[in-house]
């Protein structure tokens, strides 16, 4: 017979291999800490565009309504959003390397269509909302919808990415009663909890 201890590692590695399966184990720490910090980038050139020199967590009252405004806001956050996925998609190449796995297989096709359900209806949402001139709750729908991405992909994710999809939505929720503070609302749900949830992730699973 086996000893115990062999019995043990017999385990382990059959749970190993079962969270593999299901789990895209590529997703790096050090990307959500850098899509953290792009957001807040984004955050200033939103801030200097539309808020200055007024401080961040002033209340504001106009609307945002001049199209060019709008379409410099739209294409700020876009810049935002493909650095995040190129960056993300990098860093999930370089360590599915060191790990001997593919990027792209069964796991990671099951995540994108997670993840991208509530993106593209939040999305369609969204332009709506800006198509109607519902400036003030655009925030707190980039902020809810987001949430609920992660938490519809985090079956296939890391369990803390399931906790920020849960704190994306109270902070949306938040926003959405405090209208005149969304550019802070961005800059918190997509700069610093990004930022932690990936310092997390990278303590946990990249070291």
């Amino acid at each position: 017979m086996k000893p115990i201890e062999q019995y043990e590692q017999d385990l382990s590695s059959i749970r190993t291999i079962m969270e593999r399966s299901v789990k895209f184990i590529s997703l790096s720490g050090l990307s959500g800490i850098l899509a953290g910090i792009y957001a807040l980038i984004g955050s200033a050139a939103a801030y200097a565009l539309i808020q200055y020199p007024l401080s961040i967590t002033s209340y504001r009252q106009e609307s945002v309504q001049p199209p060019s405004v709008i379409i410099k806001l739209i294409g700020i956050a876009l810049v935002v959003l493909a650095a995040s996925l190129l960056t993300g998609f990098w860093l999930s190449y370089r360590k599915a390397n060191v790990h001997g796995t593919r990027v792209w297989n069964e796991t990671s096709k099951r995540l994108v269509i997670n993840l991208s359900i509530p993106l593209l209806t939040g999305g369609i949402f969204i332009l709506i909302l800006l198509s109607n001139g519902h400036y003030g709750v655009v925030a707190p729908a980039c902020l809810i919808f987001y949430g609920l991405a992660l938490i519809n992909a985090s079956a296939n994710l890391y369990e803390e990415v399931r906790y920020l999809g849960y704190s994306e939505i109270v902070l949306g929720l938040i926003c959405a009663a405090l209208q005149g503070y969304g550019l802070l609302f961005w800059a918190i749900g997509f700069g610093v909890l990004h930022i932690f949830y990936g310092a997390l992730m990278y303590h946990k699973y990249d070291r």
